[in-house]
């Protein structure tokens, strides 16, 4: 991190999540940090998820006005962090501003522990950027699926769909935030924690290259579909492919917050399908 301090066009990005972050922010962040709202910011406010889930994208319109109020434009160097191991929200930013075309865009492997180890000066001085127009882009670029796209997938022995959430949800033992516990029949479980070491950071390019390629068996990246429980922690397992040197899969951005809200079909277990 410490190399990138001089860069003059680098935006270094805070994007923790959770009741109190923004006062966690506010109290504490390393010098020059700006906040992002997960709730507010990276997903527009949903009051049907069962149409989109529980963090549906924002406009397009709406993040590119938010990217000129932070001071981002297309030479903009962005470096984005979160208190989760870049699972949470700094994932979903990373995601949504390579879906802009956003090329000079990276999370910082470690999370926050990373940028204060790497000896950031920490204030509590909130930084006013330079606001600039919005950034010129109309359309995410990136690849998505909705439904019943998945639900074709989950079908078809060409395709995989990954559920990047805990094993414990997955199987249905108990599900914390969403109101049906299991998940989407045909889908595999690999969680997001398995792209990361003991230490929080994440495996080598050729550790997380391999692990995919196998898990895949010969399909190719346009064959897989990513989820999670609402779009967020899933852009954690396409950084990681991106970072093996992959091309990015397609993100089911509705999730299992929206496909268990819509009388599909629930597996709990290994595989037992409940109507």
């Amino acid at each position: 991190m410490g190399e990138l301090i001089n860069e003059q066009s680098l935006v270094l990005i805070d994007a923790r999540t959770g009741p109190d972050a923004r006062e966690r922010y506010n109290a504490a962040h390393p010098e020059g940090a700006l906040y992002v709202d997960m709730e507010t910011d990276l997903a527009k406010k949903s009051p049907d998820p069962s149409q989109g889930g529980r963090h549906p994208l924002p406009p397009v319109t709406d993040f590119a006005a938010l990217l000129g109020r932070l001071g981002i434009d297309p030479s903009s160097y962005v470096v984005v962090y979160d208190d989760k191991g870049g699972a949470n929200a700094a994932a979903r930013f990373w995601w949504m501003l390579k879906s802009l075309g956003h090329e000079k865009v990276q999370v910082l492997d470690g999370g926050l522990n990373a940028a204060l180890q790497s000896g950031l000066r920490v204030t509590d001085k909130i930084s006013n950027p330079t606001s600039r127009p919005a950034y010129p882009a109309d359309k995410w670029i990136l690849p998505t699926a909705n439904a019943d796209m998945v639900a074709e997938a989950v079908a078809n022995p060409d395709y995989m769909v990954i559920d990047v959430r805990e094993g414990f949800r997955y199987k249905g033992e108990s599900e914390p935030i969403d109101t049906v516990a299991g998940h989407i029949p045909g889908a595999v479980n690999i969680p997001y924690t398995g792209n990361l070491d003991a230490k929080g950071n994440f495996l080598s390019a050729d550790e997380l290259k391999k692990k995919y390629r196998e898990v895949m068996d010969g399909r190719s990246e346009q064959h897989v579909i990513v989820h999670c429980g609402s779009g967020v922690t899933a852009c954690h397992t396409l950084l990681a492919m991106e970072q093996a040197g992959m091309e990015i899969p397609k993100l089911y951005v509705g999730s299992w917050s929206e496909w268990s809200r819509n009388d599909r079909p629930v597996a709990v277990g290994e595989g037992l399908i409940e109507n």
